[in-house]
């Protein structure tokens, strides 16, 4: 994995794409138009065109349909082998990749917002929460799954008048010692 993956992952639109490629494995451009109908057309081509040649997304089949090509896309990566080998190497640097990038695009979006004039805090739901807790390992991560079982249960949502497109980032820090 490098700096081009990262830093896509660190933009809340590239990140909706490439988990939506990463839980179907493959995806074309046609089924991202139809699951994600906020994205304009031009802005997807635009943003699968840039992964594609930065390398995090590749090409795995192209299809011939009525007089043009459509492009199946896949992962440039194997996310999973990236992950399993940081934890199981205890890859401190690659963690702290992962940390800055994603904490980077969270700022990124909280100093866009707060620099409009007409900012609605509240109304907007926009926050954060921290919570220093003493918890074992197994408490830790038994919580951490119902918080993500909880998420993941709007991530098919569909965007409307009423719904917005959000990004929610969950990190526990290292025991303290």
């Amino acid at each position: 994995m490098d700096e081009n993956f990262f830093s896509s992952i660190s933009d809340p639109l590239n990140a909706k794409l490439l988990l939506e490629i990463y839980e179907q494995k493959q995806a074309t451009t046609a089924h991202l138009l139809v699951k994600f109908q906020d994205i304009p057309q031009a802005t997807l081509y635009r943003r699968l065109k840039k992964m594609l040649a930065d390398g995090v997304l590749k090409v795995v089949e192209e299809n011939p349909i009525r007089g043009t090509v459509e492009k199946v896309y896949a992962l440039g990566y194997d996310i999973d082998a990236g992950l399993k080998n940081m934890s199981d190497t205890n890859d401190g640097k690659t963690l702290q990749r992962f940390v800055t990038h994603s904490l980077l695009g969270i700022l990124r979006e909280f100093g866009e917002y707060t620099a409009k004039e007409n900012i609605d805090i509240k109304e907007d739901g926009v926050g954060f929460f921290i919570a220093p807790v003493y918890a074992t390992n197994e408490e830790l991560i038994a919580a951490l799954d119902k918080i993500v079982e909880t998420l993941y249960g709007l991530k098919d949502n569909k965007p409307n008048k009423a719904r917005k497109l959000r990004n929610i980032f969950i990190a526990s820090t290292p025991p303290k010692e």
